[in-house]
């Protein structure tokens, strides 16, 4: 079973000392998951196990664990490779497509000139020597501009790096100033990601966080601001919504003596170490799509290429018909092979990120939706009733915190069986000792 990610980020983070329900609460995993994960890694990074005399087994972890786990574990030296390569791959994969749009426009505006050029010569001698002269001074012109300025478009800071005082009063967000101008297109074109790709774990984050804040015991109102579909009718007053939480966190409902139905969540209220209250966000919130996280700039700049780009496109269609190509040959005929795929290139540049923004006003108008539905419900804690709030002093009953503290341990794999056992009867004898001293002392005070 290979090691679960989530798992080993949580252990590193709650100091390598946990229970299920620690973990669990701190990625939202199904209770279930998280057991079978810990036992696991115990097994495979020479992790141990305490028992306290309730019963509650926590796991103590190496801080190395995760090296013990590289050099076990082929499939994790493998992915760790493979993170690094995809980094590069598709870094390339981002610029590659300003690549080709500027070796698009230089494609179709040599070629157009090459044609101009030979028209001219044909026409007039004159002419051909002043479009001679001028061809030459471009040649001379262009390479000087590729070659002193073609390593900015690679630089993370290009278009403001070479205008300190502008990026400084800049009030762009500091990723879009970090972004070059090869990976503005492919922003432009396709934008940045889905902003909500871990919306999932951040929505059982924060419900096992609300639990873990009232120790144990919720009640489903307290729950809800987190959830998107809470039905109508006799399922939201039923609260069937409350079965996907009680399946991942192990919880089971009370009902109290007014018929009103608690949940608690005994696997939770079990830690490995004190819980302060940790800081949760009143509801689940959605981000909002963003068309590109490039400056307004720079998109200015991609849709001034992909204009420039489609109408040298349309320019060089009407130069290339009456097979001038054929008489040329060389790159115009190449040119001419690939037209349609050049000016295919230019429509979708522009038409790609059009119908993307209409579908962004879509998308994003169905999250402002859900976002004030679950802000009503928040808004519906925040304002309980007397009836609500009855309901939840009702939940505070089940509440709890279950600490495994080392003193309570009656065992743990850390050491020998035969020491521990030793050890817990030393513990017994004085015990016992103390029992003795308390009665004898208790005695002498009834007899004087």
């Amino acid at each position: 079973m290979a090691p679960n990610p989530k798992i080993m980020k949580a252990i590193e983070q709650l100091g390598y000392r946990v229970t299920v329900g620690d973990v669990a609460a701190r990625v939202g995993l199904n209770i279930n998951l998280a057991q079978q994960g810990l036992l696991a890694l115990a097994s495979d990074a020479s992790g141990h196990l305490q028992v306290a005399e309730s019963g509650e087994i926590a796991y103590l972890f190496p801080k190395n664990f995760r090296s013990i786990l590289r050099n076990k574990f082929l499939q994790l030296q493998l992915q760790e490779w493979w993170e690094k390569v995809w980094r590069v791959l598709f870094y390339l994969i981002r610029i590659s497509f300003g690549i080709v749009l500027l070796l698009s426009i230089v494609l179709i505006f040599v070629a157009i000139a090459i044609i101009l050029i030979t028209l001219n010569s044909s026409s007039d001698s004159n002419s051909d020597r002043r479009g001679s002269s001028n061809s030459g001074g471009g040649i001379i012109f262009i390479p000087n501009f590729w070659i002193g300025d073609i390593f900015w478009l690679f630089h993370p800071g290009y278009g403001y790096e070479r205008h300190p005082q502008r990026h400084r009063d800049s009030s762009d967000s500091s990723q879009s100033s970090e972004m070059n101008f090869l990976e503005t297109i492919f922003s432009f074109l396709f934008g940045d990601g889905n902003p909500n790709r871990y919306l999932e774990d951040h929505r059982w984050q924060e419900i096992g966080t609300v639990i873990r804040n009232s120790r144990g015991a919720v009640a489903a109102e307290q729950i809800a601001p987190y959830l998107d579909d809470i039905g109508e009718g006799y399922k939201r007053e039923f609260e069937d919504y409350m079965l996907p939480v009680l399946t991942r966190f192990d919880g089971r409902p009370e009902v109290s003596p007014d018929g009103e139905i608690v949940y608690h969540f005994p696997q939770l209220q079990t830690t490995a170490k004190e819980q302060d209250l940790q800081i949760v966000p009143a509801y689940l919130e959605e981000r909002l799509w963003r068309f590109s996280q490039a400056s307004s700039g720079q998109i200015m700049l991609s849709v001034g290429l992909g204009a420039v780009n489609i109408i040298g496109a349309l320019v060089l269609g009407s130069l290339l018909k009456g097979g001038i190509a054929a008489q040329l040959g060389g790159l115009v005929a190449f040119v001419q092979s690939i037209y349609w795929i050049l000016l295919g290139y230019g429509i979708g540049f522009l038409a790609i990120p059009l119908i993307r923004y209409f579908w962004i006003q879509v998308k994003n108008s169905q999250i402002k939706a859900r976002n004030q539905k679950r802000q009503e419900q928040a808004r519906a804690l925040d304002g309980a009733d007397a009836a609500l709030q009855n309901k939840i002093a009702y939940a505070q009953q089940f509440a709890g915190q279950n600490i495994i503290r080392k003193e309570d341990l009656i065992y743990t794999s850390e050491t020998d069986l035969i020491a521990q056992e030793i050890e817990q009867s030393a513990q017994i004898d004085r015990e016992w000792q103390r029992r003795l001293e308390s009665g004898n002392g208790t005695s002498d005070r009834i007899s004087s």
